[in-house]
């Protein structure tokens, strides 16, 4: 192992040998292959296929800088974090991440279960796929992690040394940046706008001195509320999926921060896949079968983890105050207006910021691609300015149409 006593990006030749040396998965003398398979912007991801048998590994690298942007330096560390989060993600929703094999801190990788099977959900979305599962999937995910690693749940001593732990400032950098900042100001120059709609986002985010306010305060949410171990980037490209089952993976960006970040990231990227499907879906009851599937999803997204929100809160939590009749029912509503706010933001950043997103660059047809962005900032902005009214799935629902009228 003499070869891995210090740090160098590896390409996908390097990955077999790399797996070799470290773990006892592939029988000695069998041809390996390696191959790149990641498209993120800050990590490397290898699959390692033993070519004799068809049996599979991923090895995931921490990249020095972010593919976007090379002047963005972030630490390598955020490896050690995911490894870890997706071991304690693991207890509490067991197989809906995929298993840690090994976490190497001088090569910054990890080894883990290659997810056979399933597809990327961003792939399969834009493909106009549907997955029945997966809001309860999901919803299971998130009502048991997130609350399980608050102060409703675990010991507050316990629960301050996880987030001492799991402090993330370069990624947590980017996201305070390219989510609640640059997207309302271009403070930095470096936004991407679609030409069709530049006078619409001058006017509806870099001039609505109203909704810059309300993006400061979610900034400063963001920044202040340890709530629980957030995921911290879950959107459908951090997702894994079949028709019966749901890997959830990713979270380099966790940290503690507000349960509905997470939450509201889910909306928001099922609403680029319904903007995909209305835009290039050309069979009319096609078109209505996917983006009633996407509209339905992003209600039960909201109602089931409300559900599983009540159900987890009994059964788990062990804080005496929070048993105060009331206090429940006070908790949730924070945690389902800052659902909203994060649907928005991440709406608004997708359109508008560095990271755009595939769902709706993709959309061949100019006039329908603006059409759909300037619906996805319509909605964000109800979202961001009202949100302590969405308080149940079809407030969401209700605020598409509204949206799509307005631009129809």
């Amino acid at each position: 192992m003499s070869e891995y006593q210090s740090y160098f990006l590896m390409k996908p030749e390097d990955a077999p040998a790399y797996v070799q040396a470290k773990l006892n998965y592939f029988p000695e003398g069998h041809r390996l292959a390696g191959t790149e398979i990641g498209d993120g912007n800050i990590n490397y991801v290898f699959r390692v296929v033993d070519q004799d048998t068809g049996k599979s590994i991923i090895v995931k690298q921490a990249g020095l800088k972010t593919r976007i942007e090379p002047d963005l330096g972030v630490s390598t560390d955020r490896g050690r974090i995911e490894a870890k989060i997706l071991k304690i993600q693991n207890e509490f929703a067991p197989g809906l991440v995929p298993e840690i094999y090994l976490y190497d801190e001088i090569m910054c990788a990890m080894i883990m279960e290659d997810m056979v099977g399933h597809t990327m959900m961003r792939t399969g979305l834009l493909n106009h796929e549907t997955y029945p599962e997966f809001a309860d999937h999901v919803t299971t995910f998130l009502a048991n992690c997130l609350l399980r690693t608050s102060d409703l749940v675990m010991n507050h001593k316990e629960k301050k040394e996880l987030v001492k732990e799991f402090i993330n400032p370069d990624l947590c950098g980017i996201t305070e940046d390219l989510v609640f900042m640059e997207p309302y100001t271009d403070c930095f120059d470096r936004n991407h706008v679609f030409p069709p709609n530049k006078a619409f986002i001058q006017k509806e985010l870099y001039e609505d001195e109203s909704l810059r306010l309300e993006a400061a305060k979610l900034k400063f949410e963001f920044m202040n509320h340890a709530q629980a171990l957030i995921h911290g980037d879950l959107h459908t490209g951090s997702v894994f999926i079949n028709q019966e089952h749901t890997y959830i993976f990713d979270p380099e960006f966790a940290f503690y921060g507000p349960m509905g970040y997470d939450i509201g990231n889910v909306i928001a990227n099922l609403l680029f896949a319904w903007c995909n499907g209305d835009a290039e879906i050309e069979e009319p009851e096609k078109r209505e079968e996917f983006c009633t599937w996407c509209l339905d999803a992003i209600a039960d997204t909201v109602d089931l983890f409300v559900q599983k929100y009540d159900s987890v809160y009994d059964e788990y939590s062990t804080e005496l105050m929070a048993r105060t009749p009331g206090f429940k029912a006070w908790y949730l509503s924070g945690i389902l207006a800052d659902t909203a706010g994060a649907a928005g933001t991440e709406g608004i950043r997708r359109i508008d910021g560095m990271a755009n997103v595939k769902d709706i660059t993709s959309i061949s047809d100019e006039s329908k691609r603006a059409r759909a962005e300037r619906i996805v900032v319509t909605f964000a902005k109800d979202c961001i300015m009202n949100r302590e009214s969405f308080i149940c799935g079809a407030d969401y629902v209700a605020a598409i149409q509204r949206a799509v009228e307005k631009h129809s």
